[in-house]
């Protein structure tokens, strides 16, 4: 994802709601650096190009790291080139799916709250400044 993103980038979703250029990169650092021991299998497929964006579904499983379960996420992905790299990246999945599977009955219970996702995009976003803090490359 390094080389695929403009300088400029913007991404989001359902945990990460708004990352703009080193935060975005960072955070795929971040998420992926522990790949081998998380498990993580990634697929894709149902690629559609148009003249202005491209989307596509892919599914990741693998363990997620705070909780030690297993995750199974379904996404659609958007996306959008400026220079031949990806500017504008777009992911959205069903965050109360993602949620019970995460965080197990608590996220069954409160998922659907959204307070829940607030605070866990608040969780995820001190963590990623913590990460960026300790890489100076970002």
């Amino acid at each position: 994802m390094q080389d695929c993103y403009h300088p400029e980038i913007e991404f989001s979703d359902e945990v990460f709601p708004l990352l703009k250029g080193k935060q975005a990169k960072a955070m795929w650092h971040m998420l992926l650096a522990g790949g081998k021991d998380a498990g993580l299998e990634i697929t894709y497929g149902n690629v559609k190009v148009t003249a202005d964006h491209t989307e596509c579904d892919w599914e990741a499983r693998y363990k997620f790291s705070l909780t030690g379960r297993n995750v199974y996420n379904k996404i659609h992905a958007t996306l959008w080139l400026k220079d031949d790299r990806i500017i504008k990246h777009v992911d959205r999945f069903d965050f109360y799916r993602w949620a019970r599977m995460a965080f197990g009955l608590k996220g069954l219970l409160l998922g659907w709250a959204p307070f829940f996702r607030k605070k866990v995009q608040q969780n995820v976003s001190q963590r990623l400044q913590k990460f960026i803090h300790s890489h100076p490359e970002y």
